[in-house]
């Protein structure tokens, strides 16, 4: 046995961000920091700094640009919109103006002003309570690296250039170093910081390449060099895999390619349970780029268009024909399947404006349904958009974050509105619209008989409502254990809302990830959801799933369930189920 098989296997846990597997050899990326001079500048030279400063931003501008178009040819346009983001941070106003500022008060050379400012900014956004706005700090030390290379003259390494059949180790990945990555190359990336939103996970997703973040130490623990094994399912790396652990998890991979063939040979056949009860099958998008994997997938519509994606790549609020082109395309691309618009869920940590107020804690602030009752030409326009869409096909609208009876009756109150208004010119829209409200937060659940007198349709938004009911935020990775799914609170909930919105006889379907995981997508389907919406590339899963078992079966299952106290015993059980429902595969 060599010395390096001989080696100590090391097993670190951390958060599974994309899926697969992947076992290479480690290479350690540690950017280097940068070293920014700081010196006086002799009298006169003000203007001549700022006009390498902007040369430095035209150039850096190219650079990012060119980025975002490599993207977009190799990965879409959904993923190159993450550059979008880079490029208002490059050209942000409040923050120049502070660069030029400091540069006539301290008489220091420009890249020592704007390296300042930057860290200002930098430290700032990491020092607020919200994982989602943590994670931006890295587009603004991206862009902040990027310009002071350019004008101290230093060249960017990128990991395009790096060797083949490697496994990435750093600190953090930047969407810029995510962009680089030659995936003929690169096998997959593991970090100690970072989260399951942010851009270069989005953008390895899309890659299909695996990784796990939030490792916190790894770069202390990894050397160059060393053999890893990266298990992006369950967030597990291996350091120096032993021979059996590298068998198994190459059965793994083999089992998994086998288990997606058969998944998929049920696309074409009905969505429904072997004593035949039909079961609502949708797909989530965020724009019509989406579509066509929806499409593919035989989806029964969209139970979930997310507006705000266009709302962000449009940097503010798109004009109505804007709004409608994309509406309108998703329409047509659906057929006669309908497709739920969910009205824009934006504020808080998801800003369209430099000049918007940052909150303490933005996920219960000023956002979704109480922006757009405050700000009723945005709210206006979207809705004429959307109705204008639905002549074309059959579109549902639903609002987001209702907390209770008269924010649901105010926001149906505009619609009528802007249904008058479309009328008296003459424009077509489908005049008995079904209108529905997402159940997410915890007054809503428990209010279900009083929102069914306002709305047509229910569903239930889980990612939400459980974070809300546990007191847990899930990007966090420090309470991220506590975020639990299987918690009897969470089942009761579930289970009054849908009980309470049959017995009105009112449709309920429920996104989020538990409508994609079919441990359960069985147990939802019992407690008695209509439909469930969730990811088109986890539709095949859940559909072979619902095929293969009973409804009764799984009614049986929620009585069971519900008498369990110990959540993991409930997981247990419902994997249980889907073994027994599936057999031996």
């Amino acid at each position: 046995m060599t010395e390096e098989n001989a080696k100590e296997e090391i097993i670190l846990e951390g958060i599974a961000a994309s899926p697969g597997v992947a076992h290479g050899a480690a290479l350690l990326y540690l950017q280097k920091e940068l070293d920014v001079p700081c010196y006086d500048l002799q009298e006169g030279a003000i203007d001549s700094e700022i006009e390498r400063f902007d040369q430095a931003i035209l150039e850096t501008r190219e650079q990012i640009s060119a980025v975002r178009r490599k993207v977009a040819d190799s990965l879409g346009e959904a993923e190159a919109r993450i550059f979008d983001a880079h490029l208002m941070v490059l050209e942000d106003s409040a923050l120049l103006d502070e660069v030029i500022s400091e540069l006539r008060t301290t008489n220091k050379n420009i890249e020592f002003c704007y390296n300042k400012i930057a860290q200002r900014y930098i430290a700032f956004f990491s020092s607020m309570e919200d994982e989602y706005l943590k994670e931006r700090v890295a587009d603004i030390q991206d862009v902040a690296r990027r310009l002071l290379h350019n004008m101290i003259g230093m060249q960017k390494s990128n990991l395009g250039e790096l060797a083949a059949h490697s496994i990435i180790v750093s600190e953090d990945i930047t969407p810029s170093d995510t962009a680089d990555m030659d995936r003929n190359k690169l096998l997959g990336f593991i970090t100690d910081a970072g989260g399951q939103t942010s851009h270069a996970v989005i953008m390895a997703r899309s890659m299909r390449i695996p990784a796990v973040v939030g490792l916190h130490d790894a770069t202390n623990r990894i050397e160059s060099g060393d053999e890893l094994l990266i298990d992006g399912y369950d967030g597990i790396v291996v350091i120096n895999p032993s021979e059996s652990r590298l068998f198994k998890y190459g059965k793994l991979v083999s089992e998994r390619r086998k288990l997606d063939e058969i998944y998929s040979s049920v696309i074409s056949e009905p969505s429904e349970t072997l004593d035949g009860t039909p079961i609502g099958l949708m797909g989530n998008v965020d724009g019509a780029q989406e579509m066509q994997q929806v499409v593919e997938m035989q989806a029964n519509g969209v139970g979930l268009f997310r507006t705000e994606g266009l709302f962000l790549r449009h940097h503010g609020y798109p004009s109505e024909a804007a709004q409608y082109q994309e509406y309108a395309s998703v329409v047509q691309s659906a057929g006669d399947q309908p497709v739920i618009i969910r009205t824009l869920d934006i504020g808080g940590d998801k800003t369209l404006t430099h000049d918007a107020a940052q909150e303490d804690n933005s996920f219960m602030g000023f956002r979704a349904i109480r922006f757009c009752l405050e700000n009723l030409d945005i709210f206006k326009t979207q809705l004429r958009a959307i109705l204008r869409a639905s002549a074309s096909g059959n579109v549902k609208i639903m609002y987001p974050m209702i907390s209770g009876l008269p924010e649901l009756q105010r926001a149906n109150q505009v619609l009528e509105s802007v249904k008058a208004e479309l009328r008296s010119e003459n424009q077509a829209f489908d005049e008995a619209i079904e209108v529905g409200a997402m159940v997410e937060i915890p007054s809503a659940a428990a209010i279900v008989d009083l929102l069914a007198q306002e709305a047509d349709f229910l569903s239930i938004g889980t990612n939400d409502l459980i974070q809300y009911l546990m007191a847990v935020d899930r990007l966090n990775d420090r309470v991220a254990h506590l975020y639990e799914p299987a918690h009897p609170a969470v089942l009761r909930t579930l289970k009054h809302v849908i009980d309470e919105a049959n017995r009105l006889n009112i449709p309920v379907s429920v996104c989020g990830e538990m409508a994609g995981d079919p441990i359960y997508a069985s147990l939802l389907l019992g407690m008695g959801a209509s439909s469930l919406s969730l990811a088109a590339s986890m539709l095949p899963e859940v559909k072979y799933l619902i095929r293969k078992m009973k409804i009764t079966d799984a009614r049986a299952l929620v009585d069971e369930v519900m008498q369990i106290n110990d959540p993991v015993a409930v997981v247990r059980r419902l994997e249980g189920f889907r073994i027994d429902t599936i057999g031996d595969m």
